[in-house]
């Protein structure tokens, strides 16, 4: 099945399946595929799927539509295109096409069956089995007490469209900083921002109204 992956600056924030004969892209909240961010017209572009063609119309956005560098009004996409869309990129891979995008992986706990889930966070890039060993421990909500190990590269924690904030591993340690959405992320109150902070032992991050604690070994 075909699908979209979105990211900015390299850091993976949702992949979305393509199983509509159409499917809308954009800021607005009833798109299919929403990305919240003002360089996004509010119905930004369309995805026609026709059998194995898919293709891609720009909505006469305000910014543009860009296919693999170049502004577009209506194409058929190939496996492997890069899509542009503000300052987010959006790889297309084709049907039964293999990447090495891992699966979104939602950070979980239920003590009850009808107990929500944590923030989820999609990770995506390869493992990193070298450097610090750590994990993020889940203090507020129902998933309060969960811990889940932070073995990639790049974890984004959060929401989609709500509030994405991305740890980062590192050889001398981990940062953590603001990705997509408002939601006013913190770490120890402090607000966190577009430029890395890095993260020690203990310390709390706030986001999206959850709570969550980096522990480091």
């Amino acid at each position: 099945m075909p699908k979209m992956i979105v990211s900015i600056d390299e850091v993976v924030i949702k992949e979305v399946q393509l199983t509509k004969d159409r499917t809308t892209l954009g800021r607005r909240p009833y798109n299919d595929i929403v990305i919240d961010n003002l360089a996004v017209s509010g119905e930004h572009a369309v995805i026609h799927m026709s059998g194995a063609e898919v293709v891609l119309e720009d909505l006469n956005s305000t910014n543009g539509t860009y296919v693999n560098g170049k502004a577009i009004k209506k194409q058929a996409l190939q496996n492997g295109d890069a899509i542009e869309v503000g300052k987010y990129k959006i790889k297309f891979v084709g049907d039964n096409a293999a990447d090495n995008f891992d699966k979104t992986m939602v950070l979980t706990a239920r003590p009850a069956a009808a107990a929500p889930a944590a923030p989820s966070a999609v990770l995506g890039t390869p493992d990193a089995a070298t450097g610090p060993k750590a994990a993020i421990k889940v203090l507020s909500g129902a998933a309060a007490g969960r811990e889940v190990p932070l073995t990639k590269v790049v974890t984004t924690i959060g929401k989609p469209a709500v509030a994405v904030a991305a740890i980062t591993k590192r050889h001398h340690g981990f940062v953590v900083h603001h990705v997509e959405g408002g939601g006013n992320p913190t770490l120890n109150g402090t607000p966190i921002t577009s430029e890395p902070l890095p993260l020690k032992n203990g310390d709390v991050i706030e986001l999206a109204g959850t709570q969550m604690q980096f522990v480091q070994s």
